[in-house]
């Protein structure tokens, strides 16, 4: 059985799923892909199910009734795996702005190296961040330095959603407390890492915005962050995270 499986949420991705799912699949080092689908009204998931008579074995597909969150899919995603047995367990988008070609990278930190968590960072050596208009950029850098300063983790890129996380991470962090679902969900997974010192580290990677189909952001998911951040802290104070 192979030892690493991607997994990628999507809802209304049919632009994109069927060549990231064969990029990712193409890569010399072997990955297993879950997608999980929030019910998308594009038919992602068809588009998915008929893949899996092509990759039968590595392509694996979880349905959800409705749209609930970025967060609650990696959770499921997160179950799924471990009942599975994977070893390496990695967060990936479905719109290229994680280049497929790095996924071995952050294999490598975690299997040959001595991460439990690795991070493809935009900013671990400057900003490396390509079609993002100037405001979303310094948006996200700063939202990490505040970051740093709140939990003082020393994570260039916490809200940073290409990640590979070992089994014994997912294994000892209390799923069922995971409540985030945007940025502040890759937060508080970065923060309960930190706090059972776990070792983290930042592979540099280039992000590209997506090309096809739309983005997730919202004011909402921002303000959870702002406010998550502190929420964490105030947390692993009181003894209560």
């Amino acid at each position: 059985m192979n030892d690493c499986i991607v997994i990628i949420p999507t809802y209304n991705e049919i632009e994109n799923i069927e060549s990231i799912i064969r990029s990712v699949l193409s890569q010399r080092k072997t990955f297993d892909i879950l997608i999980i689908d929030d019910n998308s009204p594009d038919h992602t998931a068809d588009k998915v199910v008929l893949l899996q008579k092509e990759f039968g074995g590595r392509l694996f597909i979880e349905k959800r009734e409705k749209k609930s969150g970025l967060g609650t899919a990696y959770v499921h995603g997160f179950r799924w795996a471990l009942e599975h047995k994977y070893e390496y367990i990695f967060e990936m988008d479905a719109d290229f702005s994680h280049n497929p070609n790095d996924l071995e990278k952050l294999y490598t930190a975690c299997h040959l190296g001595d991460a439990d968590l690795s991070i493809g960072s935009r900013y671990v050596t400057g900003v490396n961040v390509v079609n993002w208009p100037l405001s979303r950029v310094l948006m996200s850098y700063f939202a990490s330095v505040y970051v740093r300063w709140i939990t003082g983790m020393k994570i260039h890129d916490a809200t940073a959603g290409f990640v590979c996380y070992k089994k014994r991470v997912l294994e000892e962090i209390n799923l069922d407390k995971i409540k985030f679902v945007g940025y502040a969900f890759q937060i508080e997974m970065k923060y309960r890492t930190y706090c059972k010192k776990f070792k983290i580290t930042e592979v540099p990677i280039i992000f590209t915005d997506r090309t096809k189909g739309q983005s997730k952001m919202s004011n909402s998911i921002i303000i959870e962050a702002v406010f998550g951040v502190i929420a964490l802290r105030l947390k692993k104070l009181f003894n209560t995270l």
